[in-house]
């Protein structure tokens, strides 16, 4: 019975595995209509009885600026283009800080950001973290460089049920994703350790200077070429068929 009951369990994870990599796999071509995320804030604000409207609005990769493509990684995650899915240096620096006690440092990268935001529930438990782990690592695997991102700065949370670039964009400043200047994709770009907190139309002291940083680094990286780098970028092994391994 033992031996029967494991078989079953076997097919199912084998089953699940399977289904997981398809749907990612869908995503990779499939703009995602809204983002685990998105449901966990409107059930936790029917609970609280304080009711939020999600503003999210699309707009494809052309339409997203470079100014705040380049902001976004300077601030979250500088190895993008080179990791896949895992900062291996920065989760052994975070670790370091965290046994040292005071506040805890995270090490997500921009990969890991998608797969909590648009799969998985908030918390730091080991299964979400294996969760987290497995869909990064298929992300990565089905995805090229610039769709994460594309799907990153849609789905990315700035402020209380202000959901991607656009919603943002508008919200903050009162303009469209794509027109968004310099100044304000770094400031959207630096509020995003703590979106819900942080204002980026009423930026305080830790922000201004958190921006003008990002700023800084956006030119070291060297700006809209670096972005280059990501077409470039390898996605896949050498064994994988063209249809997927091209952007």
């Amino acid at each position: 019975m033992l031996r029967n009951l494991l078989r079953r369990l076997t097919k199912l994870l084998l089953w699940l595995a399977a289904g997981s990599a398809l749907l990612v796999l869908a995503l990779r071509w499939i703009d995602p209509p809204g983002t685990a995320l998105m449901v966990e804030r409107k059930i936790q604000s029917w609970l609280d009885n304080q009711p939020i409207d999600l503003q999210r609005s699309w707009r494809p990769w052309s339409e997203l600026p470079d100014d705040l493509k380049i902001a976004v990684i300077a601030g979250e995650d500088q190895k993008f283009a080179e990791h896949w899915g895992f900062d291996i240096a920065a989760i052994r620096q975070a670790l370091a800080h965290n046994a040292e006690g005071g506040s805890l440092r995270g090490a997500s990268t921009i990969s890991q950001q998608v797969a909590k935001n648009l799969f998985l529930w908030s918390g730091r438990s080991w299964p979400r973290k294996a969760l987290e782990a497995w869909f990064t690592g298929l992300i990565e695997l089905l995805w090229p460089k610039q769709r994460i991102l594309e799907v990153y700065l849609n789905s990315v949370e700035w402020g209380d049920g202000i959901f991607g670039a656009e919603a943002a964009a508008r919200h903050h400043f009162n303009v469209g994703a794509p027109y968004l200047s310099r100044q304000q994709a770094s400031l959207l770009a630096a509020v995003l350790p703590n979106p819900r907190a942080w204002s980026a139309s009423r930026p305080g002291p830790h922000v201004q200077r958190r921006a003008a940083w990002i700023r800084r680094q956006s030119y070291q990286l060297g700006g809209s070429h670096y972005l280059d780098q990501l077409s470039s970028a390898l996605t896949a092994p050498q064994w994988w068929p063209d249809w997927l391994a091209k952007p």
